[in-house]
């Protein structure tokens, strides 16, 4: 087994539009839209967290101030809810500023999410991997995702890639991965493990490798940020993560793991409803309600 650094800071690319929720996002961040009363970038940085990372590093852009201001303290509202003497609000307020150590880079121009990487490259040690986090899957485990990458990394010593499994007919939205699924000799508890051989970008279903499609869940090493940066630009003048991993792949040897737990695309309409709903039915003050309502629904 290699002997590896643990891994202390993730890098969450958020500079996105978030078109598929207009007018929605016309001025606040799809980032910033709730699942019941927490915003979706508070669930990904809080498993972020219960995995061991300390420091959060957000790529951000144009739009994205609501982002710096949800995670920063706010004296106002902190001196309003002592007033009205709301302790228990008062606490869920002050934590989410003291979860962790946030800093923000911004990406200039919406150059691809390799280019977002590659903004923050500078924050990350030589010889630091570090965990990537997209803003649109939330994964509902009692293992954080991530977690579930980083103990790959650390029998391994290479980058892992989160995926999932979906129906083929639905691969074409997706990367999707070919690889040779291994049982890890110095961790057989760890199951769901490839060896990476191929990554296509939004396959035919016919042409798919695999019905393993990428989730926006990573652990990179140092190379992949060269690889990025030298890997050339696609079509439209992007620098994309695939296509780092592409040139990687020449060099390192790059993992996969299947992702224990409930998935919700909360970049997708239907995946925010459904987060809302599923997470709402856990909560002891709205859960019987909403269970009840929901049973007496007339469709």
């Amino acid at each position: 087994m290699p002997t590896v650094k643990p891994i202390t800071k993730a890098i969450f690319p958020v500079a996105g539009f978030g078109t598929r929720f207009l007018p929605a996002t016309k001025a606040q961040p799809k980032e910033m839209l709730p699942v019941v009363d927490k915003p979706v970038i508070q669930y990904l940085v809080e498993e972020a967290v219960a995995a061991g990372i300390r420091d959060i590093i957000i790529v951000t852009g144009r739009g994205k101030r609501a982002i710096e201001d949800h995670f920063d303290s706010s004296f106002e509202l902190e001196h309003t809810l002592v007033e009205k003497e709301k302790h228990a609000l008062l606490d869920e307020v002050r934590n989410i500023s003291r979860l962790a150590n946030f800093v923000y880079v911004r990406q200039p121009q919406p150059l691809g999410d390799g280019h977002a990487i590659l903004c923050a490259r500078n924050l990350i040690g030589p010889d630091e991997a570090c965990a990537v986090l997209f803003g649109d899957d939330i994964i509902d485990s009692p293992v954080p995702a991530i977690r579930q990458l980083m103990d790959v990394y650390e029998q391994t010593g290479c980058s892992v890639i989160g995926v999932k499994e979906v129906p083929r007919e639905n691969i074409s939205s997706y990367g999707v991965i070919g690889g040779e699924n291994l049982q890890l000799p110095a961790a057989p508890e760890l199951h769901g493990v490839y060896q990476v051989n191929q990554l296509i970008e939004k396959p035919q279903p016919e042409k798919a490798p695999s019905n393993l499609a990428i989730i926006g869940k990573y652990i990179v090493t140092p190379a992949v940020f060269e690889c990025i940066a030298t890997g050339g630009r696609s079509a439209g003048g992007e620098q994309r993560l695939i296509d780092g991993f592409e040139q990687l792949m020449k060099k390192e040897k790059i993992y996969a793991r299947i992702l224990e737990g409930t998935r919700y695309d909360t970049g997708q309409k239907i995946g925010l409803i459904t987060a809302t709903i599923d997470f709402a039915l856990k909560r002891p003050d709205i859960g019987p309600e909403l269970r009840n309502y929901l049973k007496n629904l007339k469709i």
